[in-house]
């Protein structure tokens, strides 16, 4: 199993600016914290493999959030296919993600189900908790493409009329499983009455950076010999400036505890409680992105 490490930035965010091509990104590779994660669940490998990939996007575009407190949530949700749920979230470098899905009909498409026979007509919500007071931000879009990458790459295009170009690389095995990501985007500049830069997916100064970002492969990702600065450098070298900063180290970020279940069982009814109750005189309530069980007291509840 991966240990965390600083040169080789295992979970651990990256962020980086290139100030003459109006361009901001985000590196991420994912180790422990993603088997910590998965380990909550027995989940079959197509199943493995999709919340790796969707783990890693949730890090690389929590991190763009700039305040504490600040969330950002990623659902997906089918219609017609084994997976029912998948939902992500990021919150001050903590990460969880869980996915609902039909084991028998996963084991039926094969080892390397396509993401349209996971979810079928399915779609992707991304949604920003930002600010104090807190103000939602959603946008959704069909899942459509062959990745969850895809997803946000048009998410970003269609409902922040960003230029996104998005990489992950999973690889998974017997001694765990670790991920890479990779995410840049083009930023106006933010001038009121001048054109908006990031409307133009065909501006030159967007369309080198796709280029050269493009050309990054699944392997430089996951590959432990290069760092992440390492591999910003093959990609930006001829660029006059290139700032780079450590971004979050990220955690296993399950909220759920005993006085969060009692907080919102007592806003039920008393005889909806009732009901509740199993043999052993106890509400059970199971979480389920770490799969604890709580057992509370109904007396506990007034």
């Amino acid at each position: 199993m991966p240990e965390h490490d600083d040169e080789t930035g295992y979970d651990q965010v990256l962020s980086f600016t290139i100030p003459d091509r109006h361009a901001r990104g985000r590196m991420v590779r994912l180790g422990p914290v993603l088997d910590e994660i998965l380990a909550a669940h027995a989940y079959p490998a197509p199943i493995t493999h999709l919340l790796a990939e969707a783990l890693t996007l949730t890090a690389l575009m929590g991190s763009l959030l700039k305040d504490e407190g600040d969330q950002l949530t990623m659902q997906a949700q089918t219609r017609g296919g084994p997976v029912g749920l998948l939902v992500c979230d990021y919150r001050d470098g903590e990460l969880r993600g869980y996915v609902d899905h039909d084991g028998d009909r996963v084991a039926a498409l094969g080892a390397n189900p396509s993401l349209g026979a996971l979810f079928g007509e399915g779609y992707l919500a991304i949604t920003f908790e930002v600010g104090k007071p807190k103000k939602r931000y959603q946008g959704i879009v069909p899942l459509e493409g062959d990745s969850l990458a895809e997803a946000c790459q048009a998410y970003f295009r269609q409902s922040e009329q960003l230029p996104t170009l998005v990489r992950v690389a999973i690889r998974s095995g017997a001694v765990g499983c670790v991920a890479g990501g990779f995410l840049v985007q083009h930023l106006p500049e933010g001038e009121e009455g001048r054109e908006r830069l990031h409307v133009r997916l065909d501006h030159p100064e967007w369309e080198h950076v796709a280029v050269m970002a493009g050309s990054l492969s699944h392997g430089e990702l996951l590959d432990q010999a290069i760092s992440q600065e390492a591999l910003l450098w093959r990609l930006f070298h001829e660029e006059d400036e290139v700032r780079v900063e450590q971004g979050a180290r990220l955690t296993r970020g399950c909220r759920c505890t005993v006085e969060h279940y009692r907080s919102v069982l007592v806003r039920f009814p008393e005889a909806e409680r009732a009901e509740m109750v199993d043999d052993d005189g106890a509400i059970g309530v199971d979480c389920a992105f770490c799969a604890k069980r709580f057992a509370i007291d109904p007396a506990t509840l007034g």
